[in-house]
C-alpha cells in the first residue's frame, strides 16, 4: 500500500543485502516518460495497470533483487501468482491514519485526489486486503523507523 514504507526501506534493505532496487512505479514513469499521475490523467488508470502487468512480466532480472510494487500492482487478474512465482511476497502493512499522515503532503497520489483522502486510503485497503494477507510474510510498519522496518525485511528474507 502507498505510504507504507516500500520505496524508503525497500532501497535501505537492497542496498544493506548488496542487492538491486527496482521501483515499479519509477520504472515504468521513465518508459513512459510520464509521471504516474500524468498516465491516469491522460491514459487512464487501467492503462497504468496494464504497464504494472508488463513490468511483472518482463521489467526486472529475475534474481538479487527487491522490487517495490506500486500498492494496486497485485490487483491486477494473475499478476499475485506472476509475483510469487518469481520470488518472496512481503507485504508492508500500515493504519489507514498512518498513510494519511505519511502521505498527506503528497499530491502526486491519484487515488487519493479526493474529498476524504482517509475514507479512500481505507476503502483502498478494504478492497486489497485479502490479496495483501496472501504475501509470504506482512511487517507491520506504523510507529517504525525506516532502518528498523528494512532490518525487518532483511530477517524476513532469510526466514524464505
Amino acid at each position: 500500500m502507498m505510504g507504507s514504507g516500500k520505496s524508503s526501506a525497500g532501497k535501505l534493505a537492497a542496498s544493506e543485502m548488496s542487492m538491486n532496487f527496482i521501483d515499479s512505479d519509477q520504472s515504468i514513469e521513465k518508459i513512459a516518460q510520464k509521471s504516474v499521475s500524468e498516465i491516469f490523467a491522460s491514459e487512464g488508470e487501467q492503462s497504468f495497470r496494464e504497464m504494472e502487468r508488463e513490468f511483472i512480466q518482463c521489467g526486472h532480472p529475475p534474481d538479487n533483487s527487491i522490487i517495490s510494487c506500486g500498492g494496486g500492482l497485485c490487483m491486477n487478474k494473475g499478476v499475485f501468482d506472476k509475483m510469487r512465482s518469481k520470488g518472496t511476497i512481503i507485504c508492508l502493512w500500515a493504519e489507514p491514519k498512518t498513510i494519511y499522515d505519511r502521505v498527506k503532503n503528497d499530491n502526486s497520489r491519484p487515488l487519493l485526489q479526493v474529498n476524504n483522502p482517509i475514507l479512500q486510503i481505507k476503502n483502498i485497503i478494504h478492497e486489497r486486503s485479502e490479496i495483501y494477507q496472501k504475501a509470504d510474510f506482512v511487517i507491520k510498519t506504523d510507529n517504525l523507523q525506516v532502518q528498523e522496518v528494512a532490518d525487518r525485511i532483511i530477517e524476513t528474507a532469510y526466514l524464505k
